[in-house]
């Protein structure tokens, strides 16, 4: 893993904590995109019209290491668009269940739009609460983050299946931005029914791409709206008659920046998902034990049993600073300091983070 993390720059001088906020650049994909747009100065409109196949690759490539069906890989910009081009397919009559501290791209399109919201808090007994709310309320559809982004608290997944096989009419849709790419994940496996991501926190993907993931069988449950030229692939026979995820695809899709998402995703499976999860797994278990001892953490973190790669630990604009002063990057959220670890980091760099707020106390 050390010849692994010389790939960015950034951790030569600093102890990246952000990851939640931004993942960083790395030197591979750099390299591919100055190729890509060396290609684009000297080919023009041939080079591009090339890329068409190029986004074919990249669906591929989305699909295959998410474990998804090809035909229901959905590009998007980004999941905030991604959603309210989903929502706007979806009977505003529908009840929807949300956790009220969610993130707000997730809630605000079902607010926006009318829809009969229930809320929930997020407590640390949070999957009890959704069973027995969308048992009392007759929800229809249940709309959550796995990796909340304010505490880091991950929703239970196998919950989720139990949740599902007890009502199956129940419709999941899940955000994925802080979760994907921090361990490995099967969507055909999960109960999830469509999940949708941003590129460019845990998957290192950089600005402009995302997706959105289908189940075949809730396909109908959508009466799409979005459309252009792009949807039918320039065939005006089609107007009316093409795929269901090219309704979120209506106009071009910038190859540069799709073309980082495939480039990431190569990188990460290079470096091995496996690889990956265990590098997190030890990250999260050994920052969760020390905040704990320091009295850091929120009871509703503390109390679960699994816990996702963010932590909000307590402290003002002086422990900030004091941070950013020892080269030690991460973000004021949520009244506290979010600090977030991806397989870049190390035990040592945690350790530092640890010396630095002892130091402070």
């Amino acid at each position: 893993m050390q010849k692994i993390i010389k790939e960015f720059p950034i951790l030569d001088q600093n102890i990246y904590a952000n990851t939640a906020a931004y993942g960083i650049m790395y030197d591979g994909l750099l390299d591919w995109r100055q190729e890509h747009d060396l290609d684009y100065l000297i080919g023009g409109s041939e080079f591009k019209i090339k890329g068409l196949k190029l986004v074919h690759q990249i669906r591929e490539t989305v699909a295959g290491f998410f474990n998804c069906k090809t035909n229901n890989v959905a590009l998007v910009q980004n999941f905030s668009l991604g959603l309210n081009m989903l929502v706007d397919g979806l009977d505003s009559k529908q009840k929807v269940l949300l956790i009220h501290e969610d993130y707000p791209s997730l809630n605000w399109p079902f607010e926006k739009r009318g829809f009969d919201v229930t809320y929930i808090h997020m407590m640390a007994n949070v999957e009890e609460l959704i069973f027995k709310t969308i048992k009392e309320n007759d929800i229809d559809v249940l709309a959550i983050s796995i990796v909340q982004w304010l505490n880091g608290v991950k929703i239970d997944l196998e919950f989720l299946k139990k949740l599902k096989k007890e009502f199956p009419n129940l419709l999941i849709i899940a955000d994925g931005t802080q979760y994907l790419g921090t361990e490995e994940f099967n969507f055909e496996d999960s109960a999830i029914d469509v999940l949708g991501a941003s590129g460019y926190k845990w998957l290192l993907a950089g600005s402009g791409n995302g997706f959105l993931l289908f189940k075949d069988a809730i396909k109908s449950r959508f009466r799409l709206k979005t459309t252009g030229f792009n949807s039918a692939n320039g065939d005006f026979d089609k107007q009316n008659n093409f795929d269901f995820i090219y309704h979120f695809e209506p106009g071009h899709l910038d190859t540069l920046s799709f073309g980082s998402l495939k480039c990431s995703l190569d990188f990460l499976k290079s470096i091995g998902m496996d690889q990956i999860t265990l590098v997190n797994k030890e990250l999260r278990t050994i920052a969760l034990r020390e905040f704990s001892k320091l009295n850091l953490l929120d009871e509703v973190v503390t109390s679960r049993p699994d816990h996702g790669n963010i932590f909000t630990i307590k402290g003002g604009q002086k422990l900030f600073d004091e941070l950013a002063n020892n080269d030690i990057i991460c973000s004021q959220r949520g009244g506290g300091i979010r600090l977030s670890f991806h397989f870049y980091n190390t035990t040592k760099n945690i350790a530092k983070v640890v010396d630095v707020i002892k130091k402070m106390k």
